[in-house]
């Protein structure tokens, strides 16, 4: 399938650690015509301020990487906005898409959308079939919302109007644009952030919540946008194979996971700290495993590129251009 790389592809979310990973992908594969609008410029919750885009840009294709994310401290506190926000955004986005004629649209979800007791590695076909972490729980259901506003608008109008939207649901991600905020980020970033501030302080010792022993993958970023970037060239028919009308969505992980203790020795090595790492078992781990079957994206020909150690020397270095903006 010859690729139209002057076609205008509308990227939401490009300020965001995975919208700016995929803005490079595409300009990387030689894409001239990408189309950006910050919060600033276009509040996405807003209908009319969404109408009047696409009547505007008239893109041909949608990468939706725009969402409300956080930890979860933020889930937590903030549930109303997380479901509110997320689903308002993503029911703006693809109906517009759908009424201004976009054809080809890709749905970035989150591993949260199983439940919190599927089966390892998750599968697709574990969608809805549990019950889900309740820490995350309205983040989730809005994500599970945009697969089936995807789905639904690939079943009524996929044969009358030629639309295909597509959603692919990454693991953990990590690398250039992470928020490394000392409350509210995740796992890798507020790592990164621990183990360099001991570093500078001379700390003997780090400490890390709970035993170190449940398990996580990791994926960096800019192969989360190589993937989301593979599927959407992907012809229809390749797509389809590995896929179903109503379990349309595709899993993007590493393919392996690690400990949390073998994650902290990596972080520490790629950050140079040479202390000591103590884990305080009275602190909670969380689930035991959480681990993406990425099969399906596999047998279409996609892998995962940048292994963990390459990737946190990338993510560190990314680290201190942030930190050197506010210095």
């Amino acid at each position: 399938m010859a690729l139209d790389l002057n076609q205008k592809i509308y990227v939401a979310g490009h300020r965001g650690m995975v919208g700016s990973a995929i803005v490079r992908n595409l300009r990387a594969k030689g894409y001239t015509n990408i189309v950006m609008r910050g919060h600033s410029e276009m509040d996405l919750t807003n209908q009319a301020a969404v109408e009047s885009f696409f009547e505007l840009e008239r893109p041909d294709q949608v990468y939706m990487a725009a969402a409300r994310v956080g930890g979860i401290y933020a889930n937590h506190t903030f549930p109303a906005e997380f479901i509110y926000d997320n689903l308002m955004v993503q029911n703006n986005v693809v109906h517009q898409a759908f009424v201004h004629g976009v054809k080809k649209l890709l749905f970035l979800g989150s591993s949260c959308i199983y439940p919190r007791l599927a089966p390892q590695p998750m599968s697709e076909d574990a969608l809805l079939t549990g019950k889900l972490e309740p820490t995350n729980e309205p983040y989730a259901i809005a994500k599970i919302a945009g697969i089936k506003l995807c789905e639904s608008y690939n079943r009524q109008y996929g044969s009358s109007h030629g639309v295909d939207y597509r959603s692919v649901m990454p693991t953990n991600l990590y690398g250039p644009g992470d928020n490394y905020h000392p409350e509210n980020s995740h796992v890798i970033p507020a790592l990164i952030r621990r183990f360099h501030e001991a570093k500078i302080a001379n700390a003997p010792e780090v400490v890390i919540w709970g035993s170190g022993k449940p398990k996580r993958e990791f994926l960096y970023v800019d192969d989360m946008a190589a993937a989301s970037v593979f599927v959407m060239e992907l012809d229809k028919s390749a797509y389809d194979a590995q896929t179903l009308p109503m379990q349309s969505h595709i899993n993007v992980g590493f393919g392996s996971d690690i400990t949390i203790a073998e994650l902290a020795h990596a972080v520490a090595k790629a950050t140079g700290y040479q202390g000591a790492i103590r884990f305080d078992v009275s602190k909670p781990d969380g689930a035991p495993r959480k681990w993406m079957d990425s099969s399906r994206l596999n047998h279409l020909g996609w892998k995962a590129q940048v292994d963990l150690e390459r990737g946190l020397s990338l993510a560190y270095t990314d680290f201190h251009k942030e930190v050197s903006k506010h210095v």
